[in-house]
């Protein structure tokens, strides 16, 4: 993107994701919950049951021949028994054997870690899986409690496990969220936007906006992401989502140039509360960040202050920038 968007991006604080369950926790995705592509944001449509998707059926060996022709039986035995399937393919070797198409690659998803079983889950996530057979159920749970395992420390490898649990379930919709965040994760803005998307059609959900408003950011739409900003639902949301959401919007304003109006969209926000939760860190920062960028310095030296003073995880590098504004004012 355009601009350095640290402090800025939301948190996937905002679903459940498969991540453990609850807002924000990875216990076992949605950034959210916000842990996010199931993304399924490749569109990918469920494949049933594991069984028939592989592209492994036996071949036709009907006989070509009539009564006692060598071609009725097992060779060099007219009218013999013929071999199992295992037997076939023994003897036909591995040299036949076709790879993996990328779609069932995706299908098997990476190895599962044997310590996960997928009761790392919220109990909502794991109800609906429940319409699912037993075992394809455990099998999906396994891979969206992979993903919310992996989402921080290799999203990639998270986002994989997702895909794996949308090709067993693509019509459940914590499945395609949990593809969803971990595609934004990911950095795979458009199949996270697409996944979302599905997502919300299937619960009604808002809460995945902010991040969709910032796949837009992040695909070059600053405008859909001003959009929606301004959905109404965004008035019901909580103090932490519209602070995702004021961030996401301010930053889109900074994309199209326009600074005093990212700086008017921060300065309705809470920056004055008295709560050191990390979106009022992250609010501080953006506010301070942009006022720089604005050229008012000695402004953006007070708030980085402001910022560092409430920001105990060092979640930002406020500290930093106070100082080196300090010694370029000197």
């Amino acid at each position: 993107m355009a601009e350095d968007r640290r402090g800025q991006r939301p948190s996937r604080g905002g679903s459940n994701a498969g991540r453990g369950g609850s807002t924000g926790g990875r216990g076992g995705s949605s950034r959210g919950g916000s842990g996010s592509r199931s993304s399924d944001s490749r569109g990918g449509a469920g494949r049933g049951s594991a069984g028939d998707a592989r592209g492994r059926g036996s071949r036709d060996d009907k006989p070509r021949g009539q009564g006692g022709s060598s071609r009725g039986g097992y060779q060099g035995k007219p009218g013999g028994k013929r071999p199992s399937n295992s037997a076939q393919k023994a003897f036909r070797g591995r040299s036949e054997e076709k790879p993996r198409t990328a779609d069932q690659a995706a299908y098997d998803g990476p190895d599962l870690p044997e310590d996960v079983t997928g009761a790392e889950l919220d109990r909502g996530v794991r109800a609906q899986l429940k319409g699912l057979p037993e075992k394809l159920a455990a099998r999906v749970a396994r891979h969206l409690a992979a993903a919310g395992r992996f989402i921080d420390e290799d999203p990639e490898l998270a986002y994989q496990h997702a895909l794996a649990a949308r090709a067993r379930a693509s019509r459940i919709a914590v499945v395609r969220e949990a593809a969803g965040e971990t595609a934004y994760a990911a950095g795979h803005y458009a199949e996270a936007l697409a996944e979302l998307r599905a997502a919300k059609r299937m619960n009604g959900a808002t809460d995945y906006l902010p991040i969709m408003a910032d796949c837009h950011r992040a695909l070059g739409n600053p405008e859909q992401a001003i959009k929606l900003a301004k959905s109404p639902s965004v008035a019901n949301f909580s103090s932490e989502a519209k602070a995702e959401m004021t961030l996401v919007e301010a930053g889109a304003r900074r994309d199209m140039g326009q600074l005093d109006a990212a700086l008017r969209t921060l300065e309705l926000a809470p920056l004055t509360s008295k709560s050191r939760a990390a979106w009022v860190v992250r609010l501080r920062y953006a506010y301070a960040d942009t006022l720089e960028a604005a050229g008012r310095e000695s402004d953006a030296l007070a708030w980085f202050h402001r910022t560092h003073a409430i920001d105990s995880e060092e979640l930002t590098d406020s500290a930093e920038r106070a100082e080196q504004l300090e010694r370029r004012q000197s």
